[in-house]
């Protein structure tokens, strides 16, 4: 098992941001949590890396239960977590090559000195992303996309067994969104892949090698199942209380609303 959850809960302040959550994710599974901006999919994302612990419920994640040992050092080495929030933690100087040897440490910065081995992989991963030609370049003057693509790198460098992409493709253009997600299905295909969530509330990125679905609405779970099955048009009507229409095209799905015709 590579996560469960049981009845998780969240509160801050008065208000509950995730409840009644429960969701189990089995080895050679890749999910796609889903939700619109307000559904608690950072609050879940901040639990699930040890950064918040839940109110109520019982988690357990790489087979580390929360509460029984301090485990955030442990499971961050066996988390690659990529998101648009890491980018302003580090360093101004730090150049791109510095950054993916960070993620030998799970550290923001570069304060312990690599082994030539971990220098070699580093390589590899940059070579492997399309990344090598600006690999000495600084980390803040590289582009949206550049930058998603070595915080990948820093993700794959501790051989991760769950890999966490928060909206990898913020912010990118149509070529770089494509760029992006044609690396992210080669790893998923990789031999020794890890388990992959990758988090969205864009259907159209969604690829073939994400075969589960969690709808996240209002911090509750709306519905979990195949991806086929969540991501429909009779599904996503009921998740967005409208109707909308599911096309699916080389096994990518495109969303639309449906326009009522008044009588």
């Amino acid at each position: 098992m590579v996560l469960q959850l049981e009845n998780i809960a969240l509160k801050r302040g008065e208000t509950w941001i995730l409840k009644d959550l429960n969701w189990q994710i089995e080895k050679g599974e890749n999910w796609i949590l889903f939700g619109l901006n307000g559904a608690g999919k950072t609050s879940l994302l901040n639990i699930l890396n040890a950064y918040y612990f839940p109110t109520e419920g019982k988690i357990s994640v790489l087979g580390m239960e929360f509460g029984k040992t301090y485990l955030a050092e442990r499971l961050r080495k066996q988390i690659g977590f990529v998101s648009c929030s890491l980018q302003e933690k580090f360093h101004q100087g730090d150049n791109a090559f510095e950054v993916v040897l960070s993620g030998a440490f799970a550290s923001i910065g570069l304060y312990e000195t690599p082994t030539d081995l971990m220098r070699d992989k580093a390589v590899s991963l940059l070579n492997k992303l399309g990344c090598i030609d600006y690999a000495n370049r600084n980390y803040e003057t590289l582009s949206q996309g550049e930058k998603q693509r070595i915080l990948i790198a820093r993700a794959l460098m501790a051989d991760p067994s769950l890999l966490i992409l928060d909206e990898p493709t913020y912010g990118l253009d149509f070529i770089a969104r494509e760029k992006l997600l044609e690396s992210i299905e080669e790893i998923a295909k990789s031999q020794n892949a890890p388990t992959m969530i990758y988090v969205t509330h864009h259907v159209e990125e969604i690829l073939p090698v994400f075969n589960k679905t969690l709808l996240l609405k209002d911090g509750q779970v709306f519905a979990t199942g195949d991806t086929a099955e969540m991501i429909s048009s009779k599904q996503l009507s009921r998740f967005f209380e409208l109707p909308v229409s599911v096309l699916w095209n080389n096994n990518r799905p495109l969303l639309s609303k449906i326009q009522m015709v008044e009588k």
